[in-house]
């Protein structure tokens, strides 16, 4: 089989793509929360022959997998939506329900191409009888960014040589590094409580000490790296004004260019921490509930990546996709959507059709987090896009949403199957890239331990 017949194979399973975009889409579901998105992914790989495995721990995730002997290759689907971006498809903020869950990542996209591509390649390896295994990955939780690193701290991706993973955005495009390393963890202080007018000298507040620690790390933010970025938000326990507080807490992410950076800002955040509490006279518990890592650099994967942006199908948008998208644009700041079009080459088309340069990544870096980056620690891992909502449009907007509930989403991941079929392809039957891949990947490989507490 050629990679040409390959492609009109993916093209073949257009209306498995196009189901699988809608059903998601239609059943938006939180972090933690998508059993159906799960359970359509199952039995749609069962249907196809997949044998799937579970982790009795993580409810919602599995890998489905074919073949025997290695290459195995990992093709990394996820399926979770995000909270309060319910909208339907239309060119005005417009939710399906107020104050729902909604795509605004393109993840109903994400899984769906991910599915495909892998239906494709394990139809290929069985036609053509190669050695080799691929596996679908679903993965819950990615916008909480914890659902990978829970999954490799269950060693689920135990086995695994190589990765694929793609992610809808504005253009076609691949990254050779991206992704911010991130930790989540939350501070609990325990002090005394009293009466807060009649013997506030018996207490002892929990919520001092909150409000002292984030005093602290805000003089931190100084002395840190200036690509770092610490949130937080605070619990006060609910109680009322005249009552000192018993227990108070404060939630905190840290974000920053490598892990390292992250653990030592945390370890710092710590020690603020206990300064806070000794200053109150209270007690302080920190848990960390996971850290991910940035994206591993791998420039050879990338060049694959790349190759096959180049020769898979690219989206095709009709004028009636062109029209929804220029009607999306028009509610985004004019400024910002020129900007767009500059970056992307679009030359003020709505829809960026070309392949971008080979480098545009590091004019438009993955400056978000991402799970998947623990994955690229583990084994060599690329990641591309391919057009599935306007060039302006950012995602985790209503916008985004909207395009990803579309036949513009719908056209953009059909080509990301595309993709992903073809860089298998090329891992399967070329060992030479592949042991190029391994190569530049062992060279920067460092320990990698799951940043995860159960």
């Amino acid at each position: 089989m050629t990679k040409k017949e390959l492609f009109e194979m993916v093209k073949n399973l257009e209306p498995l793509c196009r189901n699988s975009c809608r059903f998601i889409w239609n059943h938006p579901e939180l972090g933690g929360a998508e059993k159906e998105s799960a359970d359509y992914y199952r039995q749609v790989m069962a249907d196809e022959g997949f044998v799937l495995v579970n982790e009795e721990k993580l409810e919602h995730a599995f890998y489905a997998e074919y073949g025997c002997g290695s290459p195995v290759i990992a093709i990394l689907g996820e399926y979770d939506a995000l909270p309060g971006l319910s909208q339907t498809v239309a060119e005005s903020k417009k939710p399906v329900q107020e104050g729902g869950a909604g795509h605004g990542c393109g993840h109903n996209l994400l899984g769906a191409a991910a599915a495909v591509g892998a239906i494709a390649v394990k139809r290929f390896l069985e036609e053509e009888g190669i050695q080799g295994t691929v596996r679908f990955y679903g993965c819950p939780e990615e916008e909480m960014l914890s659902g990978k690193v829970k999954m490799a701290y269950h060693h689920m991706f135990d086995g695994c040589d190589i990765a694929i993973s793609w992610h809808p955005m504005s253009g076609n495009m691949v990254y050779d590094s991206g992704y911010l390393s991130s930790a989540s963890a939350h501070f609990e202080f325990k002090g005394r409580s009293s009466h807060a007018a009649f013997a506030p000298e018996l207490g002892r507040s929990a919520l001092d000490g909150v409000e002292l620690m984030n005093v602290g790390v805000n003089y931190l933010r100084e002395h840190v790296s200036s690509r770092a970025r610490i949130h937080y938000t605070t619990d006060s326990g609910g109680f009322a004004p005249n009552i000192v507080p018993p227990r108070a807490g404060s939630w905190y992410f840290v974000r920053a260019p490598y892990i390292s950076d992250v653990k030592e800002i945390l370890e710092r955040v710590r020690k603020i921490a206990e300064g806070a509490a000794l200053m109150t006279e209270t007690s302080v518990e920190m848990k960390i509930d996971y850290g991910c890592c940035e994206m591993q650099e791998n420039h050879a994967y990338a060049d694959l990546a790349y190759k096959n942006l180049k020769e898979a199908e690219l989206p095709v948008f009709d004028e009636e996709d062109i029209s929804f998208a220029r009607k999306l644009e028009e509610t985004i700041v004019k400024t910002d959507v020129a900007k767009a079009h500059k970056l992307y080459g679009t030359e003020g088309a709505p829809l960026a059709a070309k392949l971008a340069d080979r480098n545009l990544y590091e004019k438009s870096p993955l400056t978000a987090s991402s799970d998947s980056g623990d994955v690229s620690h583990m084994m060599p891992m690329c990641v591309f896009s391919t057009t599935c909502w306007p060039a302006a449009c950012s995602p985790h907007t209503w916008q985004s949403t909207a395009a990803a509930g579309s036949p513009i989403g719908e056209k953009g991941a059909l080509s990301a199957a595309q993709v992903i079929a073809g860089i298998a392809y090329d891992l399967y039957t070329k060992p030479q890239i592949r042991e190029k891949i391994m190569q530049e990947f062992q060279t920067k490989k460092e320990d990698y331990t799951p940043m995860y507490q159960e």
